[in-house]
């Protein structure tokens, strides 16, 4: 008894290292105290997102780049004040876009819930699923009960988030650093299936990457001249507002816009290239693999308990 009992102990140390944030985030937790928080969400990024579709990507952008630095603590959306330079204003950030969507759906929960219970690190993440669902894809089930960070660092921007110009060596190394593997890499990159990027991010590999189809390059080449132009748009893939798997297909053809997205399909048999090929034919396979793997990045370090705040407005601490 005494020896089953000692397995036991070491059984639930070790589930509590391996998961300790889901032991934590419930997908239930505002049921109770605001029932309708999450419809709230719900309602005003489908609005959102019906008029003016590349939102819906924007939203899920900003989760993205909200997680990958700290952890999903809503530190992305916090403004520079004489005190605090942030995430914001770093290089990576500056094209991010729908924070005025995060602060309308603020405003709305807290007026729904009569109180401040709803983190903006938790609007980030459901306003990322329903922007998916409001896309065309399949909704996934969110962990809740996020804090809000105190806190916010631009140099942490810097070493944290992959730029478009990473090699897949590059990519795979800033996901493990996250507790992400390359499955999770190539999953969450089909993400790129809805919006678009400025010429700024893909002009070095129009005009100098060799792995590249001709034709597309060339057409690319159009709207975003060798210099100048900067801000001139591209979809991420012909269908960028429907998120669908036509990016992994594109890139099978050698046809990913950003250079980080074709070094996940190099031709070498990889486990990324392989992972894109199944992908590019399976919608539903990609659709259930990527609720999956948003749920292990909403994972990443999140403050709960006593960490952190419920702040009152998405922009500013308490």
């Amino acid at each position: 008894m005494a020896s089953l009992l000692k397995s036991s102990m070491i059984f639930l140390a070790v589930l509590a290292v391996i998961l300790p944030a889901r032991a934590q985030l419930d997908p239930n937790y505002y049921d109770y105290i605001c029932p309708q928080a999450l419809p709230t969400v719900r309602r005003i990024v489908e609005q959102s997102v019906a008029n003016e579709p590349r939102l819906g990507a924007s939203l899920l952008r900003l989760h993205f780049h909200d997680c990958f630095v700290n952890g999903c603590d809503g530190s992305i959306l916090l403004d520079d004040t004489s005190n605090l330079v942030g995430e914001k204003t770093a290089p990576p950030n500056r094209s991010l876009r729908g924070f005025e969507v995060v602060d309308r759906i603020k405003e709305a929960v807290d007026s729904a819930c009569k109180d401040y219970v709803v983190s903006c690190a938790d609007i980030l993440a459901v306003a990322a699923r329903d922007s998916v669902v409001a896309l065309g894809g399949r909704s996934y089930e969110v962990l809740l009960g996020r804090r809000d960070s105190r806190t916010a660092s631009l140099n942490d921007v810097r070493n944290s988030l992959p730029p478009p110009s990473s090699n897949r060596a590059d990519l795979e190394e800033k996901f493990r650093a996250q507790g992400l593997s390359t499955k999770d890499l190539v999953v969450l990159s089909g993400a790129h299936t809805i919006g678009q990027a400025a010429c700024r991010s893909f002009r070095d590999r129009i005009y100098n990457d060799s792995d590249i189809d001709a034709g597309f390059a060339s057409s690319l080449r159009e709207r975003c001249p060798s210099s100048g132009n900067d801000d001139n748009l591209a979809p991420l893939d012909p269908t960028a507002n429907r998120f669908d798997v036509a990016y992994y297909s594109e890139l099978s053809h050698r046809k990913g816009l950003l250079h980080s997205d074709q070094q996940l399909f190099q031709g070498d048999d990889s486990e990324s290239d392989n992972l894109v090929k199944h992908y590019s034919t399976n919608l539903g396979s990609f659709w259930d693999d990527f609720g999956v793997s948003m749920i292990r990045m909403g994972n990443i370090r999140p403050r709960t308990g006593d960490s952190g705040e419920i702040r009152r407005r998405c922009g500013a601490v308490n």
